[in-house]
């Protein structure tokens, strides 16, 4: 069971939660996974691969688990975020009496996740055309021959992600509005977070 100096500044940093990271921190590491930090929360991994990660909203702290959607879960705790979540699925906290009460179920499920990730298991992830494409964007592809040959040309996940991105605004003037504020960036061969 090996902290990584340079994850300590999260747990040091957290005015909410200490208890309960400090808790979920000891269940992970104790699973033999190896702490690093990535997206600037806790992370554990096993030889590289990413099993489950720490992290905290105002109203609970989680265990994220990479590949959950893969996982068994008899007792029905992991938690699929959004409808467009696809992999990763939350098991969530708001005490830690919880996690005291869960943690030999929580070891069971690193355990599980571990086996996922040595038996080389994927996620099957829907292809970007298996999303929705609203009507504002079609109106632009459709009229831009250019900007809809830049944006087929974009990685699966770049095409999901403005997918989301624009079908997510209610308002069609929104919609309309992202659509015009990325449409360099498309041509430009970037995702929405590049």
């Amino acid at each position: 069971m090996q902290m990584n100096p340079k994850v300590d500044w999260f747990f040091t940093k957290a005015k909410a939660w200490q208890d309960e990271y400090d808790r979920l921190r000891m269940i992970a590491l104790g699973c033999g996974l190896t702490e690093e930090l990535k997206w600037g929360c806790p992370c554990y991994t096993f030889e590289d691969s990413n099993i489950v990660l720490i992290h905290g909203f105002k109203e609970y702290c989680a265990f994220l688990f990479f590949k959950g959607a893969l996982l068994k879960d008899p007792n029905g705790i992991l938690i699929q975020q959004t409808e467009n979540v696809q992999a990763a699925r939350q098991i969530r906290f708001t005490n830690i009496e919880e996690i005291v009460k869960l943690e030999s179920t929580l070891k069971a499920y690193i355990k599980e996740a571990i086996k996922v990730e040595k038996a080389g298991l994927k996620v099957p992830l829907k292809k970007a055309s298996e999303f929705s494409m609203p009507e504002e964007f079609k109106n632009v592809l459709d009229a831009t021959p250019k900007l809809k040959k830049a944006f087929y040309a974009l990685t699966p996940g770049r095409q999901r992600g403005y997918l989301l991105y624009f079908s997510a605004a209610k308002q069609p003037k929104t919609r309309e509005s992202r659509v015009e504020k990325y449409v360099k960036k498309i041509l430009d061969g970037k995702g929405l977070e590049d």
